[in-house]
């Protein structure tokens, strides 16, 4: 049934695309009102009937796209059988990794880090050699 329907789904999506293509622009009236456009892409369905046949059948299509997505999602989420994913074998691990290291002995792993204290004061850094901004 998936496979039907995904099917389907491409075969909805074609022809969504190719009935947007065929239907005229908004910018397309205002050069017929002005004498342009030709009239033979109207004959085919009358003057105004293929505004209407088409824009009426990509309406059709795209209600049958939407409930087929649904359909698909619905299929999808409710899935018994186990995803044989490639990714699926790369985030589950086969084997354990231990993160347990033991500490050396005589140390504590709790015990304060000790601080060394700066020694170095601004008198023993030697002055850096900046040459003079060019005027």
């Amino acid at each position: 049934m998936d496979i039907i329907l995904l099917v389907l789904h491409v075969f909805l999506s074609l022809g969504i695309i190719t009935l947007v293509l065929l239907q005229k622009g908004a910018g397309a009236s205002a050069g017929a009102a002005f004498g342009g456009g030709g009239g033979g892409a109207g004959s085919v369905f009358g003057a105004t009937g293929s505004a209407n046949f088409l824009s009426k059948t990509t309406a059709i299509f795209a209600l049958g796209f939407f409930a087929n997505s649904l359909m698909l999602a619905y299929l999808a989420a409710n899935r018994e059988v186990q995803s044989e994913s490639v990714l699926d074998a790369l985030i589950a691990p086969t084997t354990e990794i231990s993160t347990d290291v033991p500490a050396p002995e005589g140390i504590d792993p709790l015990a304060p880090v000790p601080v060394e204290a700066d020694t170095s004061s601004a008198a023993d850094v030697p002055p850096a050699d900046v040459p003079a901004p060019a005027e």
